[in-house]
């Protein structure tokens, strides 16, 4: 409301200023006139910058304008600490890892999961890749694709690790086979429908960019 008022002030001061000039100049011809209205025009436009040098400016945060953060979500808050983060981004990183840790897992692949899963939960995840080995008993995935990937959670702890749970929806065909080759769990003919929230964790002083799966749970 206040902006607006001293806007108002302005105009008010570029109209006194603009008759106070045609009382000095008179009568003059049509064109004298024309050029008597382009200095007051040029006069508003300096009292606006003036008006604008005077206005509080957004806080700067790395020599960038800093957005205000009053209205967003304390998850929202958090995300925007993370250098360089953006949304759609991990998303879509985070589905692309989800089909092939689920994949690599149950091929028995610990290669390709050690690039991807973090130093604790690879260690279950080889506890049980080695005891189906162990028992005869193979694993098959079919991926067919996302209902849902979203966001749930995000925090920094003190020691600045970036913790983000994400909320996939997906829909597999899974079946485990024994030495026989026979299903002993699932249907190849059922689509299953699975709810799992896995978290992905980067360190801020790292200077790889690469997150980590360093938990599930359905």
């Amino acid at each position: 409301m206040a902006a607006y008022l001293d806007i108002i002030i302005l105009l008010f001061v570029v109209v006194v200023v603009f008759v106070k000039l045609r009382g000095l100049l008179g009568t003059r011809p049509e064109n004298e006139t024309e050029i008597s209205k382009e200095s007051a025009a040029k006069i508003f436009d300096i009292l606006m910058q003036e008006h604008n040098k005077n206005q509080p400016q957004p806080a700067m945060a790395g020599g960038e304008l800093k957005a205000d953060e009053s209205d967003l979500s304390e998850q929202e808050k958090t995300l925007r600490r993370i250098p360089g983060f953006n949304r759609d981004k991990f998303i879509g990183g985070a589905k692309k890892a989800f089909e092939i840790i689920v994949t690599s897992f149950a091929k028995g692949d610990i290669e390709t999961l050690e690039t991807l899963v973090g130093k604790s939960l690879l260690k279950k995840f080889k506890e049980v890749i080695t005891s189906r080995r162990e028992e005869g008993i193979s694993a098959e995935t079919d991926f067919i694709g996302f209902n849902e990937a979203v966001i749930t959670d995000a925090k920094i702890t003190k020691s600045d690790l970036a913790k983000i749970s994400v909320k996939f929806v997906s829909e597999q065909v899974n079946i485990l086979r024994n030495k026989q080759g026979e299903v002993m769990e699932g249907d190849e003919n059922f689509i299953q429908s699975i709810t799992d929230i896995w978290t992905f964790e980067r360190s801020l002083n790292s200077a790889s960019p690469n997150w980590l799966l360093v938990s599930t749970k359905k």
